[in-house]
This record gives structure tokens, C-alpha cells and sequence, in this order.
């Protein structure tokens, strides 16, 4: 087993919520910086800055994962990983379908930035990547898993788009075995009000929106392997 340090939930310049200086070029350079050994691309409802941010990670060593933060019907928020690129873009291209055909209006809510392996834009995002898509929570984990991915409820604590306050509850169908936390100091509270999160492996992550934000090596995961299968195996299981 190695240990593993990662941040995996973080958003570039594609998420309208996104500093413009998030570019996929750019976060790797942090996370380099950092050395951090693992990163996810996590941007709101889109996949389509993680071809850029692969090829880019190559150049440093560290283990890319294609992703995406998917907001469900009830605007829960859902980190979605995939083993490939095209398991990604292929959960983005059904994603797209779903979600509300509603114009992104940059001067309130800013850019949905489209980057190239060179650092250039390549063009923008016309509809606004924070909306709802249709997709229920309930059907989240047969999806993803359609795709070859996994799962991970994010910042399950937080007061908005978060599944404990915006459903109030942990459906007891519930197939999902890891979850978000993003302060660790409410674990305990957590875990004795919803008894679901015993068998969960909970990890946490910076949710980055500026790279100055981006984790230090802090968390770790332990895996077989820096292979990508391996690290989604750890995260889905004990």
C-alpha cells in the first residue's frame, strides 16, 4: 500500500463560480506546487475542462481524475469520478440533456471558460452550469455506476446543496459508500445522526475555487497503486 495525499474537488474557470485564473493549466501547477499526488476536476455539471487537465497532468506526475459536481433535481450536490476520459465525456454529453437550457448571463454570475492543453480558450459554455439538472438523487448511483464511476455526496454538512439539509435525510436506499465532509470537526455529531455514515469512508476536500485555496498535502488515502482504478476502489470501499 502507498499513501496517497489528494484533493479531489475542485473547480476551474469552467464553473461560472470559478476564478478566471483557474485554468486547467494552472490548477496542476498548484497542485504540483502543493505535491499533492491525486486531484480531481470537479467543475459544476461539466466534464469538459478534463481533457485539458489530463493531458496537462502528465507533465507533472500526478494522478488526474476526470469529474464533475452534478446538482441533482432536489439541488443536492454530487462528486461524480470516472476511471477514463470518455467514461467522463460520455456521462457529460448525458448530463447536458438534463440540464435547464438556461443562458448563463456572465455579468452575474461570470464565465464558463472552455481551455485547450495549451492554456487557450477554446470557447464558452452558453447555459448556466449551476442550475438543477432533472436527475434525482435516488437514481445518481445506478447512473454514475452506468458509466464505470462512483459517487460521492459532497460537503454533506453544509447548509445549502448539501444532501442532509436539502433532502434532511440519508434515503435507506442508499447504495453510495463515501462521502464529502468539509469540517472534519462535525464528524462525530455527523456520524451519530445519520448511523448510514458508519460504513462510509469519509474524505475531504477544499472545494477550490481560487487556487490559493487548493489543498495542502494534508489528506491521504491509501491505495494499491497511484492507478486510477486503484484510488476509486479505495475511495468506493473499506
Amino acid at each position: 500500500m502507498i499513501s496517497l495525499s489528494y484533493d479531489l474537488h475542485l473547480h476551474s474557470c469552467l464553473s461560472p463560480c470559478g476564478d478566471d485564473d483557474m485554468t486547467p493549466a494552472n490548477i496542476i501547477a498548484m497542485a504540483a506546487l502543493k505535491k499533492l499526488d491525486v486531484v480531481a476536476l470537479t467543475d459544476h455539471n461539466s466534464c469538459k475542462n478534463c481533457p485539458a487537465f489530463l493531458a496537462l497532468a502528465k507533465n507533472y506526475g500526478i494522478l488526474a481524475i476526470s469529474g464533475m459536481e452534478l446538482c441533482t433535481q432536489e439541488e443536492v450536490h454530487v462528486l461524480c469520478l470516472f476511471p477514463s476520459l470518455k467514461d467522463a465525456m460520455n456521462f457529460d454529453g448525458y448530463v447536458y440533456e438534463h440540464l435547464i437550457p438556461i443562458p448563463n448571463d456572465q455579468s452575474i454570475f461570470g464565465k464558463q471558460q472552455i481551455y485547450n492543453e495549451e492554456d487557450k480558450i477554446i470557447g464558452e459554455e452558453p447555459y448556466l452550469l449551476i442550475n438543477a439538472t432533472n436527475i434525482p438523487f435516488d437514481k445518481v448511483y445506478d447512473l454514475v455506476k452506468k458509466y464505470n464511476g462512483i459517487m460521492i455526496p459532497a460537503h454533506i454538512e453544509k447548509m445549502a446543496n448539501s444532501l442532509l439539509y436539502n433532502l434532511g435525510f440519508i434515503p435507506p436506499e442508499s447504495k453510495f459508500s463515501c462521502v464529502e465532509l468539509y469540517d472534519k470537526s462535525k464528524l462525530d455529531y455527523i456520524k451519530k445522526e445519520n448511523p448510514y455514515l458508519e460504513n462510509c469512508r469519509i474524505i475531504t476536500n477544499s472545494d477550490a475555487h481560487y487556487l490559493e485555496y487548493i489543498n495542502e498535502p494534508i489528506n491521504f488515502i491509501h491505495s494499491e497503486s497511484k492507478d486510477i482504478k486503484d484510488v476509486l476502489k479505495v475511495l468506493e470501499k473499506w
